[in-house]
């Protein structure tokens, strides 16, 4: 087999993977046979650069820098939907219909309508051309480079009879599962989370790092074709289309004989959107028959053939009674909405996110204002609006804090920054009993004995002031301390003395640098084994590691050049915390797990938890934290989750008991 034939082979089955994995949930290639034949096509496009393909599935790795976006103008507009909040507006619009139609039998194609960012993607004999975002409906912003990275988008289409040139629009939108992902990574190294996963999908495509975009769990839902001569006649039809040449166009669209019909399919979402893996906020209805959408055509800004249910966010009416700001580690300011409590989605909603100056500015937020309150996508209360005709007569402009709220240094804010922030890094309280609760966490060095609040005491006592001072505390010093018995504080001791053996790469995100969570510690502690390399790394050397970019990079060398913390590490280093990594060969590693994703839930008898899934991951497997099609096998302990349960029955998972796992274990 010649060169060329070989890359081309590659290609089609990575394709085909990808395809199968991220549009059909069905894997067919173990992560690692997948990596191998990506690093074997990578290797063949190096050495052979006259074979270069834009379309190759190395490209969705990202890699291009796109300074400026050009403006594009659609070859077809993309127009928005007119709204509607009720059966009576339906039928209204189905009125409306009628009369220009006449009394004809109508079919009308249900879908649900995607919180994400609008895409219009071309493609030319079959090859992913060119994507732009919707803009103004007239023209958007050229993001090819950055669509190429989503692996449910095809960079070439499966089967045959596409038309030599159409585009196919969509929504960019960000799964629920991946979006809380990314906020906990950033809580956990002190940054201000994302406020929503629609918003979060839409600055993605902005990234001017297609490598950024590539790490972020982007998915494309893709619902509605355009173009001269398409070989079929209908929206249903499209979309079977659609799916038979690899868009991911979503099998939850029903086709509905008349509105009660539609009436069923919206009342049945309303309830069970929430079981959805992302966020949908009503439901699309379009007229089928493209004869009649031809006929009832635009008006100004909407197609007269589709419109939009919107569902009812669950919404409640309060005062805010006050502002408050929050320190975070990081020195960050976070707006708190103090509200008066109020009933929402189920719980008493007391406080709210105000996210920072420019979300205040905005809604105009200002003290004793009534305001509308929602659970955004859900899941964090937000102030959507404020009552303008209920607000007091003496009401004056919220003026944002300019100064630390704890330690009074006048605030900064960077340029591009969303949030101010204290830069009073080694002075100032909330950031100091931040960094050393961090440093005490579960996930960091997991010293027992020692909570949150009696950080706090500790640190308002005088007894420490970074965490290195944990390591000199004696029990004669704690006991005088409020609530502190014998053995609470032995415990604490104890509980300090025993974190000297926890591994170097939870030490090294224990350290509380900016940017470096659990994920990039493990990935810098492994690269380079040990303390001392790590603080010697350039800035270059630190880019060419796997996934570290320029923002981690540069937080890295910025931590190690700071005297204060190369003492602190001095101090650490002497105490006898592992500050280099400890290479551990299992004699019983296996691949017998090779391909298998595990879900581990319950309380176990044999194992913990952690051991669980280090048996999982020494033989092969790979841990997955939540229930998905791509889930092989449950590994269920006493008091599973119930939800958990129900999902992986729904889903035909293998739910598996702690002792069939051993067995499975034990299998030659």
């Amino acid at each position: 087999m010649d060169i060329l034939q070989t890359i081309q082979t590659l290609r089609e089955e990575l394709n085909l993977h990808n395809y199968n994995y991220y549009v059909l949930d069905k894997s067919t290639l173990s992560d690692y046979e997948f990596d191998m034949k990506l690093k074997e096509l990578q290797d063949l496009e190096n050495k052979h650069p006259e074979f270069f393909d834009s379309n190759s599935p190395t490209q969705r790795v990202g890699g291009s820098i796109t300074k400026n976006f050009e403006t594009i103008v659609h070859e077809y507009r993309m127009y928005s939907l007119d709204n509607s909040y009720s059966k009576e507006d339906l039928i209204d619009w189905e009125n409306r219909i009628q009369k220009v139609l006449g009394n004809v039998s109508l079919e009308y194609s249900c879908e649900l309508k995607y919180d994400g960012a609008s895409i219009s993607i071309t493609y030319e004999n079959g090859k992913l051309k060119k994507a732009v975002t919707r803009g103004d409906g007239f023209q958007g912003d050229d993001v090819t480079n950055n669509i190429r990275t989503i692996k449910s988008v095809p960079l070439e289409l499966k089967g045959e009879g596409f038309p030599p040139k159409f585009d196919i629009r969509g929504e960019i939108i960000l799964p629920i599962a991946g979006f809380e992902k990314m906020n906990q990574e950033l809580i956990e190294i002190g940054e201000t989370p994302y406020s929503n996963p629609r918003n979060t999908a839409s600055g993605s495509l902005k990234l001017q790092d297609s490598t950024e975009v590539a790490k972020r769990p982007l998915d494309c839902l893709l619902y509605f074709l355009t173009g001269p001569n398409l070989p079929f006649n209908s929206q249903f039809e499209g979309l079977e289309k659609a799916r038979y040449w690899g868009f991911k166009a979503p099998v939850e669209a029903k086709l509905a004989n008349n509105l009660d019909e539609v009436f069923q399919f919206i009342e049945y979402w309303d309830v069970h959107r929430h079981d959805l893996p992302y966020e949908t906020d009503g439901v699309v209805i379009k007229v089928n028959d493209f004869r009649h959408q031809e006929e009832l055509g635009y008006t100004a800004k909407s197609p007269r053939w589709a419109i939009a249910y919107k569902f009812k966010s669950e919404q409640a009416i309060t005062r805010l009674n006050s502002i408050s700001y929050q320190v975070g580690r990081t020195g960050a300011i976070t707006p708190v909405a103090n509200l008066e409590p109020v009933q929402l989605a189920g719980t008493i909603v007391k406080r709210a996110s105000l996210h920072n100056a420019d979300q205040i500015e905005k809604l105009d937020i200002r003290i004793h204002d009534t305001v509308f309150v929602e659970k955004g996508g859900e899941i964090i209360p937000k102030i959507i609006e404020v009552d303008l005709s209920k607000r007091p007569e003496n009401s004056v402009p919220t003026q944002y804090v300019t100064h630390c709220p704890e330690c009074n240094t006048e605030l900064i804010r960077g340029e591009g920054e969303a949030n101010h922030y204290c830069p009073n890094y080694y002075g100032c309280p909330p950031q100091i009993i931040g960094r050393i609760q961090h440093y005490i966490s579960r996930k960091a060095m997991d010293i027992e004995g020692l909570g949150g609040e009696t950080v706090a005491l500790l640190f308002n006592n005088g007894l420490v002031h970074n965490y290195a001072d944990l390591y000199e505390l004696t029990v004669e010093q704690i006991l005088p301390l409020e609530r502190m018995a014998q053995k609470s504080a032995e415990n604490l001791v104890k509980g300090v003395e025993n974190s000297k053996n926890i591994p170097f790469e939870s030490v090294l995100f224990a350290l509380g640098i900016r940017f470096v969570g659990e994920t990039v510690a493990k990935k810098l502690a492994k690269h380079y084994k040990n303390i001392d390399a790590l603080q010697q790394a350039t800035l270059m050397d630190l880019i060419l590691v796997d996934e570290i970019g320029e923002r981690i990079a540069q937080s890295v060398i910025d931590f190690f050049e700071n005297e204060e913390n190369k003492v602190i590490i001095e101090r650490l280093k002497s105490y006898g915390v592992q500050f280099e990594i400890v290479e551990k060969i299992n004699p019983n590693a296996t691949e017998k797990f090779l391909g298998k994703t595990f879900v581990v839930s319950g309380v176990f008898s044999t194992f913990s938890r952690d051991e669980l899934k280090k048996a999982i991951e020494d033989n092969g497997g790979k841990v997955g934290s939540s229930i998905s099609a791509k889930t092989d096998f449950v590994v269920a302990g006493e008091n599973m989750g119930p939800a958990k349960l129900e999902k992986a029955n729904k889903l035909n998972v293998v739910i598996i008991s702690e002792d069939q796992f051993i067995t499975m274990l034990n299998e030659a």
